[in-house]
């Protein structure tokens, strides 16, 4: 069986359909999103609709969580909050009613235990980044103990694709760049990142998600180009973008880790007016 694993959507629905079309030539029995299907861009309606027509498996991530009145906005970031205040003021019942819905973690058929954040924490584990190897071997102890004796965990939250392997009591990184995939080891335990559908956040603008082909314990990742500026013009038109939006997002990032150090980030978001962009 081969199963797709795509996360963070994030109300983009050009890149949702682009990606399912991909999804669909790579000839994936089922697929799997670990969250975040709402948030930062406008089309949250049908991003929502496509997937319950496409029969996706859905678990929750902060921001599906946050629109659905479940958790606040504590620690999100100026747009991230503003989109989540402007996804509530539209979302019609039907839409929250499965946001409300989604459950936290998922156990696929025994092979992989789905999350959106991490897999370690008792509460909060849409949360949690798995973005240094200290809490990735936190996670990776989780699934060692998980009751379904999966051997893979397929997370989500960082928008960062990725492949670690626990052995020998440390975590190892594992490139996923070879078009060929990799071979995972029968004995060995796995987090696995599909990277984002509709939120990069990398140098590579392109959608992604990754594949699980479980009769040949093979993962590969896939990149798929959408109509991104037909995307973010919808989003800039709602007023979600956030200021430099055209600029690659590796580029932004470091602007803002630039402002944080000369300390000056929190001053100017909080001098920007009420509801303009920010970085």
């Amino acid at each position: 069986m081969k199963i797709a694993l795509i996360s963070d959507i994030h109300a983009n629905l050009d890149a949702l359909q682009a990606t399912l079309d991909a999804i669909r030539a790579e000839g994936a029995e089922r697929i799997v999103c670990l969250g975040d299907i709402v948030g930062y861009n406008t089309d949250f309606a049908a991003c929502i609709a496509l997937l319950r027509q496409s029969g996706v498996v859905c678990i929750a991530g902060n921001h599906d969580r946050a629109v659905a009145g479940l958790i606040g906005t504590d620690g999100f970031s100026g747009p991230a909050a503003r989109a989540v205040a402007w996804t509530v003021a539209r979302l019609d019942e039907d839409s929250r009613a499965f946001l409300t819905g989604l459950p936290l973690t998922a156990d696929v058929d025994g092979t992989l235990v789905a999350v959106h954040g991490a897999l370690h924490p008792e509460m909060g584990k849409e949360l949690v980044r798995l973005d240094d190897d200290g809490k990735r071997a936190l996670s990776l102890r989780a699934l060692a103990a998980h009751p379904s004796g999966a051997r893979i965990c397929a997370f989500g939250h960082t928008h960062r694709a990725g492949l670690w392997e626990w052995r020998d009591g440390t975590v190892h990184a594992v490139p996923l760049d070879s078009p060929a995939g990799v071979e995972l080891r029968a004995e060995g335990l796995y987090l696995l990142n599909p990277g984002t559908v509709g939120e990069p956040r990398g140098a590579d603008a392109r959608a992604c998600f990754a594949c699980y082909d479980t009769a040949a314990r093979r993962v590969t990742l896939h990149r798929v180009a959408y109509a991104r500026r037909a995307a973010l013009a919808k989003t800039r038109r709602a007023g979600l973008a956030p200021r430099f939006a055209a600029v690659p997002a590796p580029v932004r990032m470091k602007l803002i880790e630039i402002l944080r150090l000369l300390g000056v980030y929190e001053w100017l978001k909080s001098a920007l007016p009420r509801g303009a962009s920010s970085i």
